[in-house]
């Protein structure tokens, strides 16, 4: 059995919600046992980004002033924004928008490894929903930093390894109503 069938999400942990006007943020937080240096490489560059995150990107994140293309993945049809990197100060802190969504990235030292916090602005419908993807996209970030390797969870994809019930977990965290998703069999735990 490989690490990816034996992969089962956790429960719903580490998120919070900040809510100005109409402005809602989603605040993910990850202690991972990892050096800030490997986790920022892991944030920044094109092949490690490949393995975890829910877009691909066709240059370094790591250089302020640098302008990329964002690729989603797992989307129903591809979806391409050119973004600047308007932050990088290695390895503590990283800012980009990904399309309409500003995201911030700090990396804070902690005995035996890295506090990872993601900041990003996130349309109050889909609030549960982000943080489901992106507790499945640390995961693997963690499997992949920790040197076994699960592949990228996104998309469609995530259904399979729990997203519904993790998207039903954070609404309720959050105090919002979730979308009645159909199971079509997805793993439910």
């Amino acid at each position: 059995m490989t690490y990816r069938e034996q992969y089962v999400p956790g429960p719903a942990s580490g998120a919070q919600v900040r809510k100005d006007g109409e402005k809602w943020t989603l605040i993910l937080v990850r202690e991972l046992r990892h050096s800030p240096e490997k986790v920022w490489q892991a944030l920044t560059d094109p092949a490690h980004l490949h393995e975890w995150a829910p877009f691909d990107v066709d240059g370094s994140l790591g250089t302020v002033g640098n302008t990329v293309k964002l690729t989603t993945i797992g989307a129903p049809a591809p979806r391409v924004t050119e973004t600047k990197v308007t932050r990088a100060d290695a390895p503590k802190l990283l800012e980009y928008k990904w399309g309409d969504f500003e995201m911030r990235w700090e990396l804070e030292p902690i005995v035996g490894g890295t506090r990872l916090t993601l900041w990003t602005n996130i349309g109050h419908r889909f609030i549960a929903m982000g943080a489901a993807g992106w507790h499945i996209c640390f995961d693997v970030l963690d499997h992949l930093l920790g040197g076994t390797p699960i592949g990228r969870i996104v998309g469609p994809e995530a259904m399979k390894y729990g997203w519904q019930r993790l998207n039903a977990e954070y609404a309720k965290r959050f105090g919002i109503q979730a979308p009645n998703w159909p199971s079509k069999g997805a793993q439910e735990s």
